[in-house]
């Protein structure tokens, strides 16, 4: 009877340390899923959607090499895009009854470009993943992309973003830093976005491509001390103290589609184009430390910004079932 009664106990631990075996290995399965499934992932396509790298790259390239300026584009768009309510694609959408979109916000109106890129890119991955990749990831994707093909650096692209269903033309008023941001708004801005010291100077370098109108360096070629006179000179024959708003300059005088480190030579000369520009390098702030070290040392600057433009990919992106995945860029499903 003892015999029997211990067997019986025994059976009932041994059922009970089962049970618990199971119930442990069913949260932690759990955990993981969810841990994934609100996270980005560099593989977050690689069964879903196994070409859309490809695509977007092949197509990124091709633009690249029918008008080389598209790269500085794509990767400002990405930019603008994280800076206003996280990395959702908004700054895509055109105008609705319900909203106002942010492409004619100050910091965009007149200026960013690419639309008819992102459109052809989303269009391709529509034919070979119907309503799988989001506009928000084709922008991450293109901007690593262009600054490769430029000569940059790479990295691996997390994903798994969705796309919003609005846009914020006041939110694109207050959150993108204008040319004329001093280096404390500038610090605070990047701060805002969970951004540190060190990604606000490394995120500054994608200046080393690109092009900037005439109304947003114009004030600093002919009022600023801390400018080369023969660099200010140079610029206002093309830059008028009035009209030619449009008229454009080259963001790095020397080498404005090769993705470099002559940004922060530049800088060191004070040859900065745009005055938020040289504030990384104006005498007073901890940001000058980077500046040297970056114009010094390339490989420091590939590095950090790669992280930078990780760490900026990672702004508020929307995942799970928030959002959408728009077939359309410009509009919502």
């Amino acid at each position: 009877m003892c015999l029997l009664r211990l067997a019986y106990c025994k059976r009932e631990v041994f059922n009970m340390a089962s049970n618990y075996s199971l119930l442990l290995l069913f949260l932690v399965f759990a955990g993981t899923f969810l841990e994934t499934k609100g996270k980005l992932t560099p593989k977050f396509y690689s069964s879903k959607c196994p070409k859309a790298l490809s695509i977007v790259q092949e197509e990124v390239v091709a633009a690249i090499k029918n008008e080389t300026r598209i790269g500085a584009s794509l990767l400002r768009l990405h930019f603008h895009d994280c800076f206003v309510n996280g990395c959702d694609a908004s700054v895509l959408l055109d105008d609705t009854s319900s909203f106002v979109g942010e492409k004619t916000a100050a910091p965009n109106n007149n200026s960013i470009r690419g639309f008819e890129v992102v459109d052809h890119i989303k269009a391709k991955l529509e034919k070979a993943c119907p309503g799988v990749v989001s506009c928000a990831d084709l922008l991450a994707l293109a901007a690593r992309d262009s600054v490769v093909y430029l000569g940059g650096p790479s990295w691996k692209v997390r994903l798994g973003r969705r796309d919003s269903t609005t846009a914020s033309r006041s939110a694109a008023n207050t959150s993108i830093p204008p040319p004329t941001s001093n280096i404390s708004s500038l610090i605070s801005n990047f701060a805002a976005q969970n951004l540190s010291l060190r990604d606000l100077v490394a995120l500054s370098g994608s200046h080393t491509i690109g092009l900037a109108r005439c109304t947003s360096f114009r004030s600093r070629i002919y009022n600023e001390s801390t400018i080369d006179a023969a660099f200010a000179n140079s610029l206002q024959g093309s830059c008028p103290r009035s009209g030619n708003d449009d008229n454009l300059a080259n963001l790095d005088q020397q080498t404005p589609t090769h993705f470099d480190n002559l940004y922060y030579k530049n800088l060191l000369k004070v040859k900065g184009l745009l005055h938020s520009d040289q504030e990384l390098f104006n005498g007073t702030s901890s940001a000058d430390k980077l500046v040297k070290i970056y114009a010094n040392n390339t490989f420091a600057f590939f590095k950090h910004f790669a992280k930078a433009m990780i760490n900026m990919g990672n702004i508020e992106p929307l995942t799970g079932s928030q959002g959408e995945i728009r077939t359309n860029c410009r509009k919502v499903n």
